[in-house]
């Protein structure tokens, strides 16, 4: 089952994942909220549209923009509407 892990916590995890462009997103209800905090941080797509990005905080330490998702993305990308996917040293292990 596909795990998202950043400074030894996991930070989400779902064997209900959809994969595009080689990375793990993962669906809204398998990540540990605690750990997220809304960003500013809006990035666009040609084809999946604009993402919005969250920031990670686990024990005091903070990942800036670690986490993005498509609130509403574009038709092509339907199947990852409020999926989250992870960069930044986030770890994900299938």
């Amino acid at each position: 089952m596909p795990k998202a892990i950043w400074n030894g916590t996991v930070l989400a995890e779902s064997d209900h994942c959809e994969v595009v462009e080689g990375n793990q997103y993962f669906p809204p209800d398998s990540i540990r909220q605690q750990y997220f905090k809304s960003s500013d941080k809006n990035t666009s797509c040609p084809w999946k549209g604009t993402a919005s990005y969250y920031t990670i905080e686990v024990d005091g330490e903070t990942n800036q923009d670690a986490a993005w998702y498509y609130p509403e993305p574009k038709d092509a990308a339907k199947n990852i509407k409020g999926y989250i996917a992870f960069w930044r040293g986030v770890k994900v292990e299938a």
